[in-house]
């Protein structure tokens, strides 16, 4: 996958430290993570006890299938065969940026993606958005 000029260009400070790429946990879509944003996230993780069977579990599923990747001198990422499929790429792809990470997106999948959520955009945006900062609704 050809990373875009104009989004190589921002990640251009973060391009040389590599990055995660990884199953989305909600979405059928990859997720790629700075490596710094990697690291963070790491370290919450390592602070779940491995002791109890549902963190474990959680952390097995979630780290399943995650590989470092770089971008190469021509701004090219390879995405590994398991991770394409996964996620149902066939041709086109969207790179959606996802606040601290990316997400990599079949295009057809993206668009229904977008129009399903469409419906219940304006509720979500009020329960996720609409509150003080005492957790009252507005």
């Amino acid at each position: 996958m050809m990373i875009p000029a104009g989004m190589k260009k921002q990640l251009m400070p973060i391009l040389d430290d590599g990055f995660v790429l990884r199953r989305s946990v909600f979405q059928t879509c990859l997720e790629l993570y700075p490596m710094a944003e990697w690291q963070l996230l790491m370290q919450k993780m390592n602070k779940l006890n491995r002791f109890k069977k549902k963190n474990n579990d959680f952390i097995r599923r979630f780290s399943a299938g995650a590989r470092i990747v770089e971008v190469d001198g021509n701004g090219r990422l390879l995405i590994p065969k398991d991770l394409t499929v996964f996620a149902n790429i066939s041709k086109d792809i969207v790179l959606s940026p996802s606040i601290n990470i990316i997400e990599i997106w079949d295009k057809a999948l993206y668009e229904q993606s977008i129009d399903d959520a469409a419906l219940d955009f304006a509720d979500l945006a009020e329960e996720v958005m609409g509150q003080d900062d005492d957790g009252d609704v507005s």
